[in-house]
Order: C-alpha cells, then structure tokens, then sequence
C-alpha cells in the first residue's frame, strides 16, 4: 500500500512536506498581485486627427472609411467609435480576452495600411495611430505650482521632458498619460485685417513658414567618389534651416512689395511659444494642475507599479524647480492592497477557527498538531501551481485559498481521528494503527479529493470572462486539495504513528470541559442513532420531504435575482459633468469649481482629481468634465451610511442644486476594463444605418423618460446631446467661379484660419514639436469674423469669405457614436436599491421593446453584455460539474448506484445556499455561482464517507439497514468535524467587512449557507436513499456480489 512506504519512513514523509512548503515561500515574491486576474477583454485604440473638421466630416472621411475595413477581423468582439468635433476619430476594437494584443495590433495595421490612401491628405499627414491598450491605471499623480508662479503650458512640458521617461522605463508601467496636457507648439497667431492690406492669405503664411524652416543634409566636400589625390573631407552643415526660436519665425519673409520691402510674419501676426491642443484642463484638489496618470503593463504586480512610481517621483522631486509640487491625486491600487489585506486576514482567521474546531474534537494537542501542520503545506505549496500556471495573486486565488482552508484538513482530520480512535478503542501500537486506518481510508481520501477536483477542473476550461472567474478560483482550490490528499496519504500518518499516543484524558479543568464536550458528543451519537432507526419506519415521509425540497430549491433557483458581480466600495467615486451644448472650457470650468466644492464639503471624500475637456464617450467636448474622488481609507468608514454606495446617494441632492450643468455621482466598474463605471451601459442604434442623428436623438429621450420612471431603476441617463449650436457654411459656387476663386482655396483659408494648419517641425532643446497657423482669438469669437477674413482670386483680387458664403444658425452634434458599425448612443442607469443587476437590465429591456419606434433597436455592452452572455453559462458549468462527479465516482465504485445516492445530496446543499443568499437579500452573482459549483464536492463528501463505510459494513455481512445506521452512526464524529471545520473557514468570508467583503460576502454566504443545511439533512436522507436504491437495486437486478464471490 502506497501510504505503509511512509509510514516505514517518517522522515522521508517530513522532507516531502518541507520541500513543498520551501518550494511554494519561494514562489510567493515572483508572483504578480492584482484584484483580478487577467480577464478584461482585449482592445486596441486606433485614433486619427482631422484638424478643424467636423464631427459629421470626421465621421464620413475617416470613421466609416477604418471601420468597414476593420470589421470582421479574427476574435473581434464589438467595436466603438466616437468622432468628434475637434477633428479626432477614436476607434476601440475589442476583441475577446483570449486574442493576443500584439497580433490583434498587427492585424490592424495590416487593414489600416490598406485604405491610408483613401483617407484625406491631412489625415495621412498627422498619421493613423494604433496602440495597445492599457485598462489599469494604477496612479493619478497631480502636478501644480504652489503658488502659481508656473503657468500649466510649462508644467506640462516640464513633466513631458523629465518626467514621462523616467516613470515610462519602470518596470511594470505601461504607459504614461499627461491629462491637461500642453505640449510646446510654435504657434503663429494672424491678424487678417494686417493680411489683407499687405494682399496676403493664411495659405501664404504656411507657405512661407514651409519653404523658410526645413532641416536638410547638405553631404560633404570631398566624399567618395573624389578625384585622385583628394586628401580631405569635410562635413557641411546648414546654419539657421531648421527655425528654433519665436524672433527666427518673426523674421520669417512672406512677402516682398513692388517697391521691394520685405514684409515679415511679425508685420501680419504674432508668435508664440504656445500648446499644440487646449483641449483638456486638471485640477487637483479645486486648484489648476497637470496631471500624469500611470497604466499598468499587463501581467505585472500592480502594488510594485504603484510602489516603483511613487519611490521614483520622491527621487525626481529633488530636482524639481523651486515652487513645483506634486501630490498622488488618486490611487486605485489601495483598494487592491485593503482588499488583499482584508482577505489575507479573513484567511488567517479562518485557519485559527479551523485549528481551533480540530483541537475542540481531538482534544489532545499531539492529535491536533497532525492535520494543523498540513494547513500551510497545502495552502503554501499551492503557489507552486500559482506560478506553473502563470497565475496572479489576486481576490479569486486567495479566495480559493480561504475556502481551501477546511477543505484541506478534512482528509488529514478522518485519517488521524480513525487512527486515534484505533489506538484508544482497541489498543493498537500507532504505526500499527496508521496502517489499519490507511488500509480503511485511503480509497474514500482518494474518492472525496477526485470529487471536488472533478467538481472544478473542467469548469476551468469554459471561455470568455465567465471562464476566467472561475478558471484561477476552481484550480487553486483543486491544487489545494491535490496536495493535502498527498499530504493525507503520506505525511499524516507518517506523523500520526510517531505522535499519537493512547494518553489519558488530563486531570484539570480542561479535562472537564473536554468530558461534558464528550458527554455531548455521545448524547448526540446516541440520538442521532435513534432517529435514524426511527426513520428506517418512514422512509417514504423522507423521501416525500426531501421531494419538497427539491420544489423549493427549484422556486428558490427561479426567484433569487441575477447578477453579474457585486458593486464593491472601491475607495473613490467616480462624478460625471455635462454642461449644456455650445458652453466653452472656461464655463466648464467654473463649474467644475462648484462640483468640487460639493465633493470637497463631504467628510469621508479625501481629495478630487478633475479633468476638463474630457469625456468616457470619447473625444475632447468642452461642456464635459469628469471628476475622480478618493475616499478616506475604510478603517475611517465603518458605518453604513459611510460607504461609497452611500455616499453617492447623499450627493445627488446637492449636485441637482447646481443648475449650470447636469451631474451625476457613479460607482467605478467593478471590474476594471469591461466599462468605464458601474451600472449598465445600453447602446441605443439605428438599425437603419438612414436615420439622422437628431431622429436618434428623438428616439432616446422617450426611452430614458421611461426607465426613470420605473421603480425598478435609477439614475439612467446619457451624457450626450446632439443641440451643440452651430453654424452651417454653404459656399456659392457659382459666385465663387464668377469671381475667379478656386474652391480648394476659398475651404483651405477658412480650414486654416478658424481650424489651424500643421505646417511642419521646429527644434527645442532635443526635442521637435509642431508649427502651426491659425487666427488669433479675438478674431475667431464671433460668427461675424468670417466675414473679415479674405481669400485670393486668381487675378489677385482679395475678396471676403463672407461674399462666397451663407451663415445659417442651427445645432448639431459635437460628436457622433458608433457601436458595430452603426450610429449609437449610450445610455447608462443601475439597479435601484434591492434590485438585482440582472432585474434591471430585463426590466431596460422591457422598456425598450415598449418605447423604441420602427428601426431603432439596442446592444449591450461592457459589465452588461458579460452578464447577459455569463447567464446562459452558469447551467451548463454546474451540469458539466455533476456529469464528471458522476463519472468519477462511478469509476471509484464500479458501478452506478452509489453515485446517483451520493448526488443526490447536492440539491440539499443548493437549497441552503438558495435559503441563505435570499434571507441576506444577495443575488445569484458569479461568486455564488462559483459556490454552488463549490457545494457539489461538498455535499458529496459526506455521502461518500456514509456510502463507503455502509459498502465495507455490507461486504462484513450486515444487512442493508443495518450497515447503513452503522455507517451513519460511526462517521457521524468525522462528518462533523470536516463540517464544523469548512463552516469555520468559510464563516470569515460570510461576514466579511471593509475593501472587497460584497464579494467575499456573497461566496462565503452561498458555501455556508449550502454547507450548513447540507450537512445536517444528508445525516438523516442520505441513510434512507441508500436503503432505499440499494434494495430497488436488488429488486431489479438481483444481489450485488460482494468482494471474493467473484
């Protein structure tokens, strides 16, 4: 027998153990930490920038032009796209969270390379840009002067130039985003009344500045090939091609006059040493800033990014110029680190009440060591498989590890309990009963570890984030028990047969509270054995019980609501702020003082870290802001009314106070990647690919009427609008041509003046940055202005934009969605308080059906569409679970009788699962999900050791009846103490508190509540069904020949 080669050699047993404990110490520091592990989906971000065109053109020219091309390529799952009126069309390809990055971003290229040509000159020019995309910001750092003695244009470049760098080659930082940002350009301001006096255009300038500042190589004298005899060479280089400074592009000559003067840039504008795009605006704490936010390479150990980045700003701050400061204005990753934390305190507790449980039911401390030291083994030795399977630390891994807590001793504690009782009742040497008790054991150790491991691992291999959740949950707990079943059948008794003696009880008080525990146990055994006899009588009243349950467990399973995952207090909040159409950054702007003010006046919010000018839509839109707010740490925020969820409930009054804007609190996504923050997000499309944007518009309006109206629902709203005023230009053509002006040039004066031309590159220090050409403000304020800025006809005449073009008022889009190719909207909401996830999105559903005319129809997308595509998932993985339980026990026992008796156990544990999750008012989410596929390994194991021992009893010539009351009646003390044992590790989870306990409450509340009732009604069911199947069995089929008759 496998096991006696250990028992002989008890420090071969021990060096295994520590070898696998060493092993598993080494691996921790290698492995990287997360809240999550890897299951956001892959996207890619392809952008373009059309300078100074419209949303509208922007959509028609470029969008459309990527997408159709983009569309259909490998593992694609959705794609979106905004086009917006600063000239950008971003483009987000999502594909699914299998899809390598690196081939999806090839692909890409490989399709955008083949319609460059079709896109327009000036978007070839700037460049169709892919990258990678990084989900996981992991810091927002605020970066402002103490006492404004910097304007933020320095700041910005200041951080660009010797900060970006350095934070970019850290290990673990993906990328580094300036917010707010303000890279140098040259920027050359025109007067066009100056212009049209001296008979110039805007074109005239960049063509000037364009023949005037280039960079060129002008060879050598004396390079090969030379004539014979050359003895020298010297490099030539041109002085002053390449302009630096604002007095060089001053001088630049656009023109010489009949009477030979030279006009200069300076005679017809301005120059400035300003940004390339004034499109954002940060903030920090209410003041004005410039912000870096730090994204996290994939893979890697988010804590040490965030560790890495803020020890290298403390040695970059030494350098910084006098009066600059910088502070870490918003910090994801200390929710990782509470909730990790949280949960490796969780752990420890649950091994002091597992280790507790034991010594209460073994009573003797040598008894109690045995299963104790098998705890870290199995639970260290797991990173081992952590590491082999390029796992991370994260919530779901280290769940596993609480829930594996009880379920690795429960081999060791049935081996070193049978082997004490064998020393104790009949007197046996220890290795004598070690052998004995592993020659009863082994088979039902083995039977109960393939149970669960059958349970978890093909759930494994389900794709999608669904499969993800539970892939590093189900192996870690299967590793687990791989190595304790090891640890079982080699070092337990191996230590069991040099520790164990037959000691008699202890003398003082212990010894008395130890006898009435005693006393109570053999009360209990003595009853429970009454009953059951009692019950043998009524085995039809069981059975007629136990189908009633099974109706209620099917009742349950239909009424608990759905859900995805739990919203969790992640430690910031999340306020979006929409101003009306047309406003400007600077109205934005003062609102966003306001809303901070707000933010800043609650107690438990710690700071803001503000972004102007920026939208989660996509685009830069001036009337949009969004503003992070991290809240004190959860130690500051124990009650209730306290937390995130609360806190954004009370600010919804006092932001409906602020008339200037709409503004609404969120919670973040609760995982990060599948949305931008938590709820729902609903695309409404037109199907019809026909209809205008202000139809779409038309359209939304009755739909968010509706569902805020509905109890079921709240806070759904959408930040866009398509009321943007604007005004619409129409060149007369034929005016145009009567008066010699080409329409190329009439577009490109107006293109130039109000939307600013890239002209080409200028040297600062070693860096290049961009050159261009626009009207000075205050010639570009007023609608009028159009009319005093003047093109050239082909015979020299300067005649007015306004003499070629019609201004009409109206209102437009500032933007133009697209979801899968179609025009969209988002519309995002959440659950009302006691709703279900899953309830509100069945009740947007519903309204939607009701409301939405002819040829508008909706998608999910984000947390939602995980959600809805999880749903239909979850049946198949809890089927998948029971068909390999059954299998694999069909093999252990050779037959398929025991297993349908063991199984049938299951729906006990579901219904107390059911039970528990609606008295606490939780929904069936993925972590109940993952615990009901937990319960049947569970719930199976006490069968399988009722099943075993009445198999053993049967083939020693007991009756069925009588095997089956005796089996019930000797494992009773085994049974509950693994129960009491997994209850005590899992009751930690159910009544977690602080980062991450929605989620660990909802595990722990689904496996105790299964465990709880599981346990105590498989004493008295699983005894009958096995009396009752087994003699239907031999009704049927006749008497099972008992080992040695064959």
């Amino acid at each position: 027998m496998f096991s006696n080669l250990f028992i002989k050699k008890p420090i071969f047993a021990f060096v295994c153990g520590v070898i696998i404990l060493l092993v598993g110490l080494i691996t921790i520091p290698s492995l990287p930490v997360d809240q999550f592990p890897e299951i956001s989906p892959t996207q890619i971000n392809i952008s373009a920038r059309y300078t100074g065109a419209s949303a509208e053109v922007v959509e028609q020219t470029v969008t459309n032009i990527l997408e159709e091309e983009l569309n259909g390529l490998e593992g694609l799952k959705y794609i979106s796209s905004t086009s917006s009126n600063d000239g950008l069309s971003a483009i987000v390809a999502t594909f699914d969270a299998s899809r390598d990055k690196d081939l999806a971003a090839v692909d890409i290229q490989n399709r955008i390379a083949s319609v460059t040509s079709l896109l327009p000159a000036e978007v070839q020019r700037n460049g169709v840009r892919v990258e990678k995309s990084s989900n996981n910001i992991v810091l927002g750092i605020g970066l402002y002067a103490e006492n404004d003695e910097y304007s933020d244009t320095f700041i910005s470049n200041y951080a660009d130039t010797y900060l970006v760098d350095s934070l970019r080659k850290l290990q673990g930082v993906g990328g580094v985003q300036i917010f707010g940002e303000r890279k140098y350009a040259m920027r050359v301001w025109l007067d066009p009344n100056r212009l049209a006096a001296r008979q110039l255009i805007p074109q005239d300038i960049v063509a000037s500045i364009r023949e005037q500042n280039l960079l060129v190589g002008a060879g050598k004298i004396g390079q090969e090939p030379a004539p014979a005899g050359q003895q020298f060479q010297f490099d030539l280089e041109i002085q002053g091609g390449r302009l630096s400074s604002i007095e060089e592009f001053e001088d630049i000559v656009v023109k010489v006059d009949t009477q030979g003067q030279l006009i200069k840039l300076r005679d017809v504008g301005r120059v400035e040493l300003g940004a390339e795009r004034y499109t954002t605006i940060a903030r920090y704490r209410g003041s004005e800033a410039v912000a870096l936010g730090i994204f996290q390479r994939p893979g890697s150990n988010a804590l040490d990014v965030a560790n890495l980045v803020i020890d290298e700003m403390d040695v970059l701050a030494e350098t910084f110029p006098p009066g600059l400061e910088y502070r870490i204005a918003f910090n994801p990753t200390s929710y990782v680190e509470a909730s990790m934390r949280e949960v490796v305190t969780t752990l420890l507790t649950a091994i002091a009440l597992v280790i507790f449980v034991i010594f209460i039911f073994l009573q003797d401390w040598r008894t109690t060591l045995v299963p104790t030291i098998t705890i870290p083994i199995a639970l260290i030795g797991t990173f081992i498989f952590i590491k082999l399977f390029d796992f991370s630390i994260n919530s779901l891994t280290l769940f596993g590890l609480t829930l594996a807590t009880g379920l690795v001793v429960d081999d060791a504690i049935v081996v070193v309990e049978d082997i004490s009782r064998l020393i104790k009742e009949k007197g046996m040497t220890p290795k004598l009963a070690a052998v004995q008790a592993m020659r009863e054991l082994s088979s039902a150790v083995i039977a109960t570890s393939l149970v669960l491991m059958a349970v978890f691992i093909p759930v494994a291999f389900f794709p999608g984030t669904t499969g993800a959740l539970y892939r590093q949950f189900a192996l870690t707990i299967a590793f687990s028990i791989a190595i304790s079943t090891f640890i079982a059948l080699t070092l337990t008794p191996a230590l069991a047969g040099v520790l164990l003696k037959n000691s008699p009880p202890p003398d003082n008080f212990i010894g008395v509270i130890f006898g009435r525990i005693n006393a109570v146990q053999d009360w209990v055994r003595r009853r429970y054995q009454k009953l059951l006899i009692t019950l043998t009588r009524l085995k039809y009243v069981v059975i007629g019980l136990f189908t009633l349950l099974l109706a209620v467990t099917f009742w349950l399973y239909q009424t608990v609501p759905n859900a995805f995952v739990p919203e969790e207090d992640q430690g910031y909040i999340i306020t979006i702020l929409q101003a009306p159409q047309g406003v400007s950054m600077q109205f934005t702007n003062e609102v966003m003082k306001k809303v901070e003010a707000e933010l800043l006046a609650v107690p438990e919010i710690d700071g803001t870290f503000a972004i102007g000018g920026f939208s989660f839509g996509g685009g830069s839109t001036s009337n949009s802001a969004v503003i992070f707010s991290p809240l004190k740490d959860w130690s500051e925020r124990t009650r209730p009314d306290q937390s995130a969820q609360a806190i954004i409930g009370k600010l919804f009054p006092s932001f409906s106070q602020i008339t200037e804007a709409r503004v609404f609190p969120v919670n973040p996504p609760p995982i990060r990647g599948l949305s931008n923050f938590g709820g729902f997000q609903f695309q409404l499309q037109d199907r019809s690919g026909r209809a205008e944007i202000e139809q779409l518009v038309g359209a939304m309006f009755p739909l968010l009427g509706a569902a805020n109206q509905d109890p079921a629902l709240q806070a759904v709203f959408s930040t866009y609008a398509a009321n943007n005023p604007k005004f619409d230009l129409e060149l007369d053509r034929n005016m145009a041509k009567s008066k010699n002006v080409s329409i190329d040039q009439a577009f490109g004066t107006l293109q130039t003046a109000f939307g600013s031309s890239y002209v080409n590159d200028f040297q600062l220090g070693q860096r290049s940055y961009r050159v261009y050409v626009q009207m000075d403000g205050q010639f570009r304020d007023n609608p009028d202005d159009i009319r005093q800025v003047y093109t050239r006809s082909d015979a020299g005449q300067m005649v007015s934009l306004g003499q070629l073009m019609s201004i009409t008022p109206t209102s437009g889009a500032q933007s133009i969605n697209h979801y899968n190719l179609l025009r969209s909207i988002e519309i995002n909401g959440g659950a009302a308080p006691g709703v279900s996830s899953g309830q509100a999105l069945a009740t947007m559903e519903r309204i939607a059906a009701q409301v939405l005319p002819r040829n508008f129809g909706y998608e999910w997308t984000g947390t939602a569409l995980e959600e809805i595509q999880s749903g239909g998932q979850a049946p198949i993985i809890f089927g998948l679970g029971l068909i390999f339980v059954f299998l694999v026990l069909a093999a252990q026992y050779e037959n398929f009788l025991d297993p349908i008796i063991i199984l049938l156990s299951v729906p006990l544990a579901i219904c107390g699962a059911l039970t528990a999750l609606m008295l606490r008012g939780f929904p069936n989410d993925v972590y109940c999900q993952v615990g009901l596929v937990m319960l049947i390994g569970l719930a199976s194991k006490n069968a399988i050791l009722i099943v075993e021992f009445a198999n053993q009893l049967r083939e020693e010539g007991l009756s069925i009846t009588k095997a089956a009351i005796e089996a019930s009646r000797e494992r009773l003390r085994p049974i509950l103490m693994t129960a009491i044992s997994t209850l005590s590790g899992i009751f930690p989870l159910a009544v977690a508190t602080g980062a991450g306990s929605a989620s660990r409450q909802s595990l722990g509340t689904t496996v105790f509540g299964g465990m709880f009732l599981a346990t105590f009604l498989s004493l008295f069911v699983v005894p009958i069904l096995y009396i009752l199947v087994t003699y239907a069995s031999e009704a049927i089929f006749g008497k099972k020949k008992l080992e040695g008759e064959v």
